[in-house]
């Protein structure tokens, strides 16, 4: 027997459910501010002398504990193992979506500005939908399309504003960046295919796990262990919030926050990322925001909306 609308039962009800998707809001967007963090922590760190590898690592050396607890906790939670087939699935994962999309960006942003690599990166979604195009021939809705052109116009004003002072840079940063934005569309179409059989969060913190795995071996492989001691203090300062506020925080922020509000609403909260990364950047970083990347970013996020809106649609 259900409560009354007017009852006291059905106003708490109401109540809850309230601050459970005021709750939901509030970590999707807490979690997106603090992703596009990362890219103001590594053009800081780059002021200090350090690469990419050696920063990578860093970051990841700090989230590894983190990822293997949320392993533990997640497998204790399943009664169910993976097979070897899985678990293959998931290192492929971990390899295109966690180290390969994050060395090719933490590469481009040695020379491109916070601000293009975010929009560069928030072309995600319509590089999924052209992922699916070509391997499950799922054709695009007109209004996709709309989006596709929408968004990728917008990356060429930021494109051609910042390659107006620093064509070649500009040039050989975009492409890392595109490349680490493919690379994590592979694992956006991957896991969709393996995540109801996995779970979101033993997939997040195993693919993670490998990833850190791999990062930190790719440097062990390539140089001496004591390199990652000779770094200036300010280095290991913002791995630490690489690795926690800007690493770990986000995944269970929007895995929470999805989980309250649903996916859809989730990805138009996370639009506060390239938002949050431009006053971030004008403030921390004092990179020039002129009126076409102000322009661009607008088309980006409104490209984004579209793709959100259509997927939603056709479900």
């Amino acid at each position: 027997m259900s409560a009354a609308p007017d009852s006291p039962l059905a106003a708490r009800a109401a109540t809850a459910s309230r601050r459970l998707a005021l709750s939901g809001l509030a970590l999707a967007a807490i979690g997106a501010v603090a992703a596009s963090g990362k890219a103001i922590i590594v053009k800081l760190a780059y002021r200090h002398g350090i690469d990419a590898m050696s920063l990578l690592a860093l970051r990841m050396l700090v989230a590894f504990p983190f990822f293997v607890a949320m392993g533990l906790w997640a497998a204790r939670r399943s009664s169910r193992t993976l097979s070897l087939r899985e678990w293959l699935q998931v290192a492929g994962l971990g390899f295109t979506g966690y180290y390969l999309s994050s060395y090719l960006d933490f590469l481009g942003l040695a020379y491109i500005s916070a601000t293009l690599e975010r929009l560069i990166l928030y072309l995600s979604p319509t590089l999924v939908m052209l992922i699916a195009l070509v391997v499950l021939g799922q054709r695009p809705s007109r209004q996709q399309l709309l989006a596709l052109a929408v968004s990728y116009g917008g990356v060429l004003l930021a494109f051609g504003h910042d390659i107006a002072f620093d064509g070649r840079r500009t040039l050989i940063g975009s492409a890392l960046v595109f490349a680490g934005a493919l690379s994590y569309a592979i694992y956006l179409f991957g896991s969709g295919q393996v995540v109801a059989r996995i779970g979101a969060l033993r997939l997040t913190a195993y693919a993670s796990g490998i990833a850190s795995v791999l990062c930190v071996g790719q440097y062990l492989l390539t140089r001496p262990a004591s390199g990652l001691l000779a770094f200036p203090a300010p280095v290991y300062w913002l791995s630490l919030l690489n690795g926690t506020l800007c690493t770990v925080l986000p995944v269970l922020a929007i895995m929470i926050g999805v989980k309250r509000i649903g996916p859809a609403l989730a990805a138009q909260v996370s639009m506060l990322g390239p938002v949050s990364t431009i006053v971030l950047s004008v403030w921390l970083l004092a990179e020039p925001m002129g009126l076409w990347q102000s322009a661009g970013t607008a088309l980006v996020l409104a490209g984004v909306l579209l793709v959100g809106r259509g997927a939603g649609r056709g479900r």
